[in-house]
């Protein structure tokens, strides 16, 4: 067995721990919203529903927002953004109990942690005046994962065991096996069913490229500063200069820099019916040696040449990393991270996003009135005097559309209203 790096330690195959801890979770409370709260937000969601966008809702200090719609049985949706939930309420009704159902995102599990995750569940619904009891909290997902910084590695479908004394309910068996790639080169494996135990391992760097999940480049890179025992280093995101040895999202560094993610998934099935975890004292119990049990149920093996029987080759170095880590403590993980500076540069990138596009469309828009080159600044400000005279002509409609987007923006803009250049 390979003791697995502290994160932020290169073990002796060059691979780096770079996160752990949980990526998603679910549960769903036995609970109604009371009469008052129910007329409140379906007053706000008709409101929505006529402006035709989320509304921001603010109450008793819980902001959210709500949309103009329902789904899945649960008649209204609401969002804390990345620093809450996302939360689902049935219309009350005597004969359903189970009313409130909410999730937590990746950014929120990463920075956080399970024991903030439960305690903003409870202050909110205090908040929200909803009364429950620790019997009336059922964990229905919860995915664990790690990332590992592994230069050099091929992720191989083959590879992968379900070992022989996997339960015959967890259904694992190879037609649940997904693989996924482009040009030749496997980027993701997924083994097992959403509802049950599912295990997969994935190109994360690639993920956080193709879904512009920027706060990942921060949360690793605060991981290599605080490595070495404390020595800081020195580490720069999005530069095309950058270093191989660094974090960067530069395609010419993609071997050098490539983060590989194994995540364990556990669905209502397995949770409830396999290992009778329900409420948060069930889930702290046990869900640490489902997690052990998944890393023996499914293996990534190391091939043995003078063995065909591939339920006998030992586990690959990464795999040894992650059971590992999986292994120890689980309850209070979270990266560490600051997440403010993540927040200034989530709001900069949408900035620079907007920018970018207004910019184009003022020169397409140049394009079409047939101006050249050297005319764009006296077409930029034509433009200027134009939407100044919109504003002007229609201040009530822009003053709705400022507001609109003040909402839309509420968890990630500057609270002093202060602007910056764009460049």
């Amino acid at each position: 067995m390979i003791e697995a790096p502290q994160s932020g330690n290169t073990d002796p195959h060059g691979m780096t721990v770079l996160h752990r801890g949980f990526d998603t979770l679910a549960l769903a409370v036995r609970a109604n919203i009371s009469a008052e709260l129910f007329e409140y937000l379906q007053a706000e969601k008709d409101r929505a529903d006529e402006e035709r966008r989320e509304v921001l809702i603010d109450y008793n200090g819980v902001k959210l927002h709500l949309k103009a719609y329902g789904g899945h049985g649960y008649h209204f949706i609401a969002s804390g953004g990345p620093d809450g939930a996302t939360w689902f309420f049935k219309k009350p009704n005597a004969k359903d109990d189970w009313g409130i159902r909410l999730s937590f995102g990746s950014s929120f599990m990463a920075l956080n942690g399970l024991g903030r995750a439960k305690t903003h569940v409870e202050d909110t619904l205090q908040r929200l005046g909803v009364r429950f009891g620790p019997d009336d909290v059922s964990i229905s997902r919860a995915d664990f994962c790690v990332d590992i910084h592994a230069p050099g590695f091929v992720l191989n479908p083959e590879q992968f065991v379900m070992h022989s004394a996997a339960d015959r309910r967890d259904h694992l068996v190879e037609t649940e096996k997904s693989v996924n790639g482009k040009s030749g080169r496997v980027t993701s494996v997924t083994i097992g069913g959403s509802r049950n135990r599912q295990v997969i391992a994935y190109d994360k760097r690639a993920e956080v490229i193709a879904h512009s999940k920027t706060y990942w480049w921060d949360i690793w890179n605060h991981t290599l500063r605080n490595m070495d025992a404390g020595q800081p280093r020195n580490v720069t995101l999005h530069r095309a200069d950058t270093p191989p040895a660094s974090l960067s999202p530069d395609p010419a560094h993609a071997d050098a820099n490539r983060v590989w993610r194994v995540e364990f998934r556990a669905g209502k099935d397995l949770l409830k019916d396999t290992w009778g975890i329900r409420t948060w004292q069930q889930f702290f119990d046990r869900f640490g040696d489902l997690c052990r049990q998944s890393g023996e149920v499914v293996r990534y093996t190391q091939p043995d040449p003078a063995d065909s029987n591939r339920a006998r080759w030992p586990n690959h170095p990464l795999w040894e990393i992650v059971c590992a880590e999986m292994n120890d403590d689980l309850v209070e993980m979270r990266s560490g991270a600051d997440p403010h500076p993540m927040k200034e540069v989530h709001r900069e990138e949408h900035i620079s996003l907007i920018f970018r596009n207004v910019l184009g469309c003022s020169i397409t828009l140049a394009a079409l009135h047939g101006r050249q080159q050297d005319e764009l600044p006296g077409m930029f400000t034509d433009l200027a005097a134009q939407m100044q005279a919109r504003v002007k002509a229609d201040p009530g409609k822009t003053a709705k559309q400022l507001h609109a987007a003040k909402e839309r923006y509420v968890f990630i803009q500057k609270m002093d209203g202060a602007s910056r250049n764009v460049t």
